[in-house]
């Protein structure tokens, strides 16, 4: 059985970090992607919004180097949970659990503002998250 997903999009939002009880680093951020085509001679576009999730190694360094509007290459897994809220209300999320992340903007390029951000590492690939690690 096969559960790879790789995205080319843009960050909507900088990424929010926590940490596990554990002291384990956990970010998510949300990236778009956008679908071009023409039909009966006019453009169409349809924009998909997915949600990132990454531990450890590869959460600090999305923290320390992505920011909105950034475009990143993600490539992980199709996770799926639930939780109760406060009010007993049941919710469910699909998101990716990046296992390797690139940054496609060249240093200085779309809205980058100058700072330590400019000097991106190219690539991170880095394990998942351990069963002990999620903190929800």
């Amino acid at each position: 059985m096969l559960n790879k997903t790789m995205l080319i999009g843009r960050l909507g939002a900088d990424p929010e970090v926590r940490y596990t009880q554990n002291g384990v680093p956990v970010v998510n951020f949300n990236i778009a992607t956008t679908e071009r085509w023409k039909k009966d001679g006019e453009q169409q576009e349809r924009t998909e919004w997915h949600r990132i999730i990454a531990w450890k190694g590869l959460a600090e360094i999305c923290s320390q180097y992505l920011q909105k509007g950034k475009l990143v290459y993600i490539e992980g897994k199709l996770r799926s949970r639930t939780w109760e809220d406060n009010d007993g209300n049941r919710h469910r999320v699909t998101e990716v659990a990046a296992q390797t992340m690139q940054m496609l903007d060249r240093a200085g390029s779309n809205g980058s503002s100058g700072d330590s951000k400019n000097n991106e590492p190219p690539k991170y690939e880095g394990p998942g998250p351990g069963d002990d690690d999620i903190p929800f």
